[in-house]
This record gives structure tokens, C-alpha cells and sequence, in this order.
């Protein structure tokens, strides 16, 4: 509205600057006819009493002598003045010249203009527009006071046609009036342009910011505060209507890894098609918002039974699942749903959003890519989460993090290798939590690369106090190699802990390198070149396990536990596939150790497979540094039969 006014006093000022300039015109023209005609008239009346000696008596009304008449004549031929009249000193007319005669009048007329101007013996002008015929359309009336001698002779009026005249003067200054107004109109209209735009980007951007204090700038859905309003008006009218409403988180699955093949903008491009997948499906009076890097919410305002809210969370889940076309490629993606529903699981806002929060977390435990409903129970599972945190935090700023080493044996003869470093944690009564437990939430809170740093440089110092055959194997998350130069960390914890290179193991998944994998595979040829082994950990249960061994030089790979765990006498598939594993690995010229070996028939399996390693329960559980003594590892060394596993969980050597 203020812009429209300020429009408005521009194109008056603008408006008024034209009218001005072309009354300035007219009236400049006018005082230059005017100045014109004096000139013109005083002139031809200076002609006139030079060459007509008997003016005196023409004006007393005597006949003019033919010396006269021909000057009359010549003047009228010239066309100096279309029209004179002679007048005496009292104002009263005598000769009239025209186009057509020269003669005396037979009646006088008496003349005001004409008696002032001999009385005052200054001319008087009157510029004025033909309206008769044989008048010119603009001329002007010149009464000149005739002085010979100073003195009065005669007052003789000219009429001289000024119609020319008036055309060039008032085309000059048009023409400048013109220009004069385009010059002023850039003048002023180049500046005000330029206003106008500022003024207008400058309301356009108070709308954006209007509208990003109450929507994502991504995909221009409702933000979390905006969702939060709107959802405790649409409570307020379910506890007063009594109806119920439905609160959905929707996220999506494993985001981090998509969002790190495909880069920010690919990521970026996954969360507006998203977005545009929650609008097809919702109605049109559903709340949707994105409360998170890839976290977006619903309210639906009123729904007749929680059947309702899963038919649009299951549409939700399969929107979601078809194939995204992003820069010409196909990605696949799964989101998982957590609801809530009012009043039954909460009536307040932040209740509400906190239910279906912690419903979303119940559907990624139980596989993603599903949907579930808010319970009681998960209110203890928030509880138990929260302490896990707690504790996580205080064992970062307190070193409450604990190693434990796992034996691994070397095939077939029984003799211990080295060991696998393991990350321990115990609550607050000294009981321990299970890694599968406290290492997701350790991720979550973004802790885990600096709690990776520690778990390399402790295990390192406590390896270096072993015996010099054994090596120790530590694994590697990605989070550490987001941290920073992972080579320079493990060149420093070589040279402070004094291990030898060939003595320590990095462990990575393909998880690692599912993200930049030329970056990763420079980084880790480096670390290689240390002497350092670098083993492709849990091989078997990724989608490009097998890509990723002829573009890297892996010293070990590790069969997966799961391999163990679903071998069964009576299904030899299991069998077939770790023994093609094992002769992949040594085709490529790199060791193989066989995971989760828990039971004598899978100790007589893996015997009889030639694999290089064994690990598992069979051979010892993960023990603490302090319970690894060295006269214990001296005597395994000199073992010449295999290790068992003790009732009591210590490790025995079957003589």
C-alpha cells in the first residue's frame, strides 16, 4: 500500500513538471511574440517617418504625396505589415493600408490604445488570434508613437502576422520543452525506478522472511515452530469437539548414507521430491511440516478411529518407497512412521510430539520401512535411552570406555594370532551394556568418531605391551573419517604407543566406503604403505562387498558371523558360500578369518575349509587387558593343540 502511495506522488510530481514546463512554453512564447512585434512595429515606424516626409500632414488628414504612396505601395509588396493605420495625436484614425487599398478614411474612429500610446509616447502591444476572414490565425497589434524632433507627428498601429513566427518559437521550444522533460523524466525516473525495484525486492523479502519464520525454505512446508501452533489450535478443538486427531513422524531410512553418495544437492533434490510425495497423499486440510535434515510431520486434525491414521501412514510408506529419479539416476529409499493419536496418548503439544517421536524410534528398531503406533512401554525404553546417553557423555569426559580383547586363532594349528579390540561400557551399578546397545546411541549424539580416536590409541598402547608376534585389530567408523586426516591420527598413535605397523589391524565395513569411495581408497593405500593391514570386516552382508576387492588391496577379509550362526548340518548352502568366500579370498592372494565360532561343529568346519583364522566364544570370550597376562599368552603360544573354552569363560590350553 506505501509503495503505491509513494507511486502515486511520483507520477504527480511528474504530471505537474510536464503541465509546468508547457505553461512555461506558452508563456515564454508570448513574451518573445510580444518582444518581437514591438521591434518589428518601432522599426517599420522609424521606415515610416524617414521616407514619409508628409506624415504629419497625412495624420491631419491631408492626401499622402505620391513619394508616400509609393512607399505604401513597396511596404505592402514587402510584406513587412499585412495592415497599418494612421492616427493623428488625439487618437482618432486617418489612412488605412491594407492588401488591397491605401487610402483616407471617410469616417475617424477614435482609438484608446492609439491616444495612450502618443500620450505616453510608448507603444503598446497586442498579441491576439485571427478570427474574421483575411486575418492571419496569429498576429499582433502595434500602436508606435511617431516623434519627429521630439514631437508628437503621428501614432500609426502595424499589424504584423506573426503566424510563422509563433510556429518556429513554439516548435524550438517544444522541442526543448521536449527534451527537457525526457532529461527530468530520467532524471527523476531512472532513480525512482531503481527505488521502485529496491523497494519492491525489499518486500518481497520482508514476505520470504514473513514466510521462513513460519515455513522450511526448502521444500516451503510448515516448520516445526509453525507446527507446533497449528497443532495446539487443532488439540484445543478435539478435546472440545471430543474427536481425535493423529500426530505421524515420517523419516527417512539411512538418509546419512544417500545424502553422502549422492552429495547436498542430490540430497537436497531427495528432500523436495519427498515433500512432494507427503502433499500427493495427505488431504487438503492435513498440517504437513519438515521438522528435521530429513524428518517431516503430519497432523491430521480429525479422523474417525486409528484405523484412519494407519491407512494414510501405510499410503505414506509406499509413496515413499517408489524409485526416485534424481539427475537421471534411480535411487531407492524406505521411510519409517511413528503415531500418535489424541486424546488417547496425549492432549498437550509437546506430549503429542514426543509419543510419535518415540513411535517413530520403535519402527526403526523393528526393521524401518514400517510403521507403528505410540505405546506406554516406549516411554521406559525413552528412559532407558536417556540413561544410555548419560552415561556415554560421562564416560567421554571421564574415560569410563573400556577395551576388551577377543582372541584370534590362526588355522590349523591352534596358535593365537592376536586379538580384536572391543569397546565395553557398564552402567551405573557396574553391569555391562551390551555394544548393540549403547553404539547406535553413540552415533546418534555424533560421539562416536572421537570415541573411534580413543578405542585406536588405547588399543594401541595396551598391544604394544604384548608379546611381538601378536597383532591387534581395531575397527574404523566412517564418523572418523569425517573427522579429520585419518592417516595423520594413525601415524601419531603409532609413534606414541612405540607398535610396530605390521602389529596392527584397521577393520572397515563397506559402509565406509559407500560414501566417497576414491577419497577413502587414497586414504586407506596410504595407511597401507605404513605396513598397516587394512581388513574388510563383516564380508558377506553388504550389497558391493565383492565390487570393492578388486579396487582395493585388502590384506584380510572377515566372514561374518551370521554365516556361523545359520550353519546347520543339514543345509550345505551356508557351507558352499564359505568356502567360496575363502577361495575368493585366496585367488586375491588375502587371508581369510571366519567370525562367530561358537560351537565344536563349527570348529570342525572352519578346520576343515582352510581358512587362515578363527575367532569366537569356542576360543575365549573378549577378555580385559589386565586378564591377559603374559605367561598365559607365552603359554598359548607354545600350545600344540587347539584352545577350548573353559565353563568358568577363561581360556584353557588342551594339552
Amino acid at each position: 500500500m506505501a509503495i503505491h502511495r509513494s507511486l502515486l506522488v511520483v507520477i504527480s510530481a511528474l504530471l505537474a513538471l510536464v503541465v509546468g514546463t508547457c505553461e512555461a512554453v506558452k508563456l515564454t512564447t508570448e513574451h518573445l511574440l510580444y518582444e518581437d512585434a514591438t521591434a518589428t512595429a518601432e522599426q517599420w515606424a522609424r521606415n515610416l517617418a524617414e521616407n514619409v516626409r508628409d506624415l504629419g500632414q497625412i495624420a491631419g488628414g491631408e492626401e499622402p504625396s505620391s513619394r508616400s504612396l509609393s512607399y505604401f505601395t513597396w511596404a505592402q509588396r514587402l510584406g513587412f505589415v499585412f495592415r497599418y493605420v494612421i492616427y493623428n495625436r488625439e487618437g482618432y484614425s486617418q489612412l488605412v493600408a491594407d492588401q488591397d487599398t491605401i487610402s483616407l478614411v471617410n469616417i475617424s474612429k477614435y482609438s484608446a490604445d492609439a491616444a495612450a500610446a502618443g500620450r505616453e509616447q510608448r507603444p503598446i502591444v497586442a498579441v491576439r488570434s485571427g478570427g474574421t476572414a483575411g486575418l492571419p490565425s496569429f498576429f499582433a497589434e502595434a500602436f508606435v508613437p511617431v516623434i519627429v524632433d521630439g514631437r508628437l507627428v503621428a501614432t500609426v498601429v502595424a499589424y504584423v502576422d506573426q503566424t510563422a513566427q509563433r510556429d518556429r518559437i513554439t516548435k524550438t521550444f517544444l522541442t526543448a520543452a521536449i527534451a527537457l522533460c525526457l532529461l527530468t523524466g530520467l532524471a527523476f525516473g531512472i532513480p525512482a525506478a531503481a527505488w521502485y525495484r529496491r523497494t519492491k525486492e525489499k518486500e518481497r523479502a520482508d514476505a520470504e522472511i514473513r514466510f521462513l519464520a513460519l515455513h522450511d525454505g526448502m521444500t516451503r512446508l510448515f516448520n516445526r515452530a509453525h507446527l507446533k501452533n497449528e497443532l495446539a489450535a487443532a488439540l484445543n478443538r478435539v478435546t472440545a469437539l471430543g474427536r481425535q486427531l493423529a500426530v505421524h513422524y515420517i523419516d527417512l531410512d539411512h538418509f546419512k548414507s544417500i545424502n553422502d553418495s549422492l552429495g547436498h544437492n542430490g540430497g537436497d533434490a531427495m528432500i523436495r521430491l519427498t515433500a512432494e510425495r507427503i502433499r500427493a497423499v495427505v488431504r487438503s486440510d492435513d498440517i504437513v511440516a519438515r521438522i528435521g535434515g530429513d524428518e517431516f510431520a503430519i497432523v491430521q486434525p480429525a479422523i474417525a478411529d486409528v484405523a484412519e491414521a494407519e491407512g494414510l501412514a501405510r499410503r505414506l510408506v509406499e509413496a515413499i518407497s517408489r524409485p526416485f529419479n534424481i539427475d537421471g539416476s534411480e535411487v531407492m529409499a524406505t521411510a519409517s512412521v511413528g503415531i500418535a493419536v489424541a486424546p488417547r496418548d496425549g492432549t498437550e503439544t509437546d506430549r503429542m510430539l514426543k509419543s510419535a517421536d518415540l513411535a517413530l524410534y520403535k519402527a526403526k528398531a523393528d526393521g524401518r520401512g514400517c510403521c507403528r503406533f505410540f505405546t506406554s512401554e516406549m516411554d521406559d525404553e525413552l528412559r532407558v535411552r536417556l540413561e544410555i546417553e548419560t552415561l556415554v557423555r560421562a564416560a567421554m569426559a571421564n574415560d569410563g570406555f573400556d577395551l576388551h580383547f577377543q582372541p584370534q586363532v590362526s588355522m590349523p594349528d591352534g596358535r593365537l594370532t592376536g586379538f580384536e579390540a572391543l569397546l565395553r561400557l557398564d552402567d551405573h551399578d557396574g553391569n555391562p551394556i551390551p555394544p548393540a546397545v549403547f553404539v547406535p546411541v553413540a552415533e546418534e549424539m555424533g560421539l562416536i568418531g572421537a570415541i573411534g580416536a580413543w578405542v585406536l590409541r588405547h588399543a594401541c598402547v595396551v598391544a604394544a605391551q604384548w608379546p611381538a608376534h601378536l597383532t591387534v585389530a581395531v575397527n574404523l567408523s566412517p564418523a572418523q573419517f569425517q573427522l579429520g586426516c585419518i592417516y595423520d591420527a594413525v601415524t601419531a598413535v603409532l609413534a606414541e604407543s612405540g607398535l610396530a605397523p605390521r602389529r596392527l589391524e584397521l577393520e572397515i565395513t563397506e559402509t565406509l566406503l559407500l560414501r566417497d569411495t576414491d577419497a577413502i581408497i587414497t586414504e586407506l593405500t596410504r595407511i597401507k604403505r605404513l605396513g598397516v593391514a587394512i581388513v574388510m570386516d563383516d564380508f558377506g552382508t553388504g550389497y558391493s562387498s565383492l565390487g570393492y576387492l578388486w579396487r582395493f588391496p585388502f590384506d584380510k577379509i572377515k566372514i561374518d558371523q551370521s554365516f556361523m550362526h545359520s550353519l546347520k548340518s543339514s543345509d550345505e548352502s551356508v557351507r558352499t558360500i564359505v568356502k567360496a568366500i575363502i577361495g575368493l579370498g585366496h585367488s586375491l592372494n588375502m587371508r581369510v578369518t571366519v567370525e562367530g565360532v561358537e560351537r565344536a561343529d563349527q570348529f570342525d568346519f572352519v578346520r576343515d575349509v582352510a581358512c587362515d583364522q578363527v575367532q569366537g566364544f569356542y576360543f575365549g570370550r573378549p577378555l580385559a587387558a589386565a586378564d591377559l597376562p603374559g605367561r598365559l599368552l607365552a603359554d598359548v603360544e607354545r600350545a600344540s593343540t587347539r584352545p577350548a573354552m573353559a565353563g568358568d569363560g577363561k581360556l584353557r590350553v588342551v594339552k
